[in-house]
């Protein structure tokens, strides 16, 4: 696949996935907000519900002692006067009123005794009658009690002399509040207080927070009144309630965003694997090329060694002998180039660590390396110094890496200059030996320095086209010294040269961690 079709496919989904995630959250907030302003409606209606609950309370109040007090002068004994076959006698209301009633007597004509005279009797039917208009008046008063200025104007002189703890009962208020709210299917724990008009706390519940700011809720109580109350409530778990009931929208937005992630991943891995397949093509075609070259001229000097004439001068025959000698090193050399793949997948495997004396294997991989160095008219120095340079490593693989490193500043030297390596020792600190090898090549970019020990990535050499390889000597390197434990990094600088860092573990220190964990 292209990797034009790959950053297409990447930033459609990308686009897809961030628009799908967009719309989540601002499903999620719009939610939050419709949540909240349904939760602030229902508060509002009971506050206003029990603002006015609590008025008609107290009007019911001022009410029943008017009708108390009515109810004590009906009651009261009136006087009455007889007049011919009628009954008179006065009721006087409490605003002054007095009005006068007329009971007709039933008289049978036949019996003129005054004992048997048809009207009732003071302590007999009268009295009965006297009662039956009591509850008339008393009806008529309870029905237009309402319209009555003198109940009105006992309301509005009176109320405000009352007690706050009267008139706004934290009883009454809870207990409504409460069942108001669950009318609305809200079960919240809630908290309230009572304030006067200027914001000064009468009595609050426990665990209500006085803010600086404004209450939640608040809700103005008697407002008819001159002497009026506040009543400020809270929900300290108002958040958490909205929450909850839009909670069913998180687990969407959670599996959005793992298929994101997965996505980025599988696009990540996608690149990695197209980079790694155009890598392996490259070493492919290196190691044809790498092993047809030595290949070709061994099979070319055999076929001299079947002319005769060759066979006779024995100066062609050591010039045969040795161009073989030196096309099966370099076939050699190149094999073993390969096989060091394996050290990627199996690393521990066929490892045999011992304590070398890292000074002493340098040295001798020097005194091996120095011809290559001296056939392009350069040298390699060395500055031995560290006291302490035995490490525990695997031997032949310790030498391969400071070999590969030696290689690959030869390689990579400047056409104009002769080739410079230096290599040394010294004791670091936290028991450590650190190995520099320097030279004066061409250098390294700052964009290559990242990337330099990936496994079969090249540094680009520009026109020059003599440099040959698999991309693989780096990358072990840097295997290999993470498996002893150490740490390579490189210093580099365009056309200056680069220098190479290793720093090991002494033997010593890992033998007293060993017998630490012991």
């Amino acid at each position: 696949m292209k990797k034009s079709i790959i950053w297409l496919l990447t930033i459609v989904m990308s686009i897809t996935f961030g628009a799908l995630l967009y719309f989540q959250i601002m499903y999620l907030e719009n939610m939050v907000k419709m949540r909240d302003a349904q939760f602030s409606e229902i508060v509002m209606r009971s506050l206003s519900s029990a603002s006015a609950f609590l008025e008609k309370k107290e009007t019911l109040h001022f009410l029943e002692e008017d009708v108390n007090i009515i109810e004590s002068n009906i009651y009261e004994e009136q006087p009455f006067s007889t007049e011919g076959e009628n009954i008179r006698y006065t009721v006087e209301s409490p605003d002054g009123t007095v009005t006068k009633y007329t009971l007709a007597a039933e008289v049978d004509r036949s019996k003129q005794d005054p004992s048997k005279i048809g009207f009732p009797s003071p302590t007999g039917s009268v009295q009965s009658h006297y009662r039956n208009m009591q509850e008339v008046i008393r009806s008529q008063y309870l029905y237009q009690r309402e319209l009555l200025n003198e109940v009105i104007l006992s309301i509005l002189r009176d109320a405000g002399l009352r007690p706050a703890f009267e008139r706004a009962d934290s009883t009454v208020i809870k207990s409504y509040l409460t069942s108001e709210l669950a009318s609305y299917g809200l079960n919240v724990p809630f908290t309230f207080a009572v304030t006067t008009g200027k914001g000064a706390i009468i009595y609050a519940t426990d665990g209500y927070e006085e803010h600086n700011d404004k209450p939640q809720y608040s809700q103005v109580l008697f407002p008819n009144t001159d002497n009026q109350l506040r009543l400020n409530v809270e929900f300290p778990t108002k958040s958490s309630y909205i929450f909850s009931s839009v909670r069913f929208i998180i687990p969407t937005l959670a599996f959005t965003l793992i298929l994101l992630v997965i996505f980025l991943y599988t696009i990540i891995l996608a690149f990695r694997q197209k980079k790694l397949t155009e890598m392996k093509t490259d070493f492919i075609n290196n190691m044809t090329h790498e092993l047809k070259t030595p290949i070709s001229t061994i099979s070319l000097a055999a076929q001299m060694l079947n002319d005769d004439s060759v066979r006779k001068s024995s100066s062609s025959l050591k010039h045969l002998s040795q161009v073989i000698g030196d096309e099966s090193k370099r076939l050699r050399f190149q094999v073993e180039k390969v096989l060091q793949m394996s050290v990627f997948d199996n690393s521990g495997s066929a490892l045999k660590f011992s304590d070398v004396d890292a000074n002493l294997t340098i040295q001798n991989v020097v005194n091996t390396f120095k011809i290559k160095v001296e056939k392009y008219g350069g040298a390699i120095t060395t500055h031995l110094d560290a006291v302490d340079s035995i490490v525990s490593v695997d031997e032949m693989h310790f030498t391969n890496i400071i070999y590969n490193l030696l290689d690959n500043a030869v390689k990579y030297m400047r056409e104009d200059e002769e080739p410079r390596l230096s290599i040394s020792t010294r004791d670091s600190d936290s028991r450590k030996l650190e190995i520099r090898i320097a030279d004066n090549g061409i250098g390294i970019r700052k964009e290559d320095l990242k990337k330099i020990f990936e496994k079969f990535y090249r540094v680009s050499t520009g026109n020059r086209h003599d440099v040959k390889g698999f991309g693989l000597g780096l990358a072990y390197v840097k295997k290999m010294v993470t498996i002893f434990e150490g740490h390579v990094s490189v210093e580099s600088e365009i056309g200056k040269g680069s220098t190479f860092i290793i720093t090991l573990p002494l033997a010593s220190s890992l033998n007293q961690d060993k017998n630490v964990k012991e």
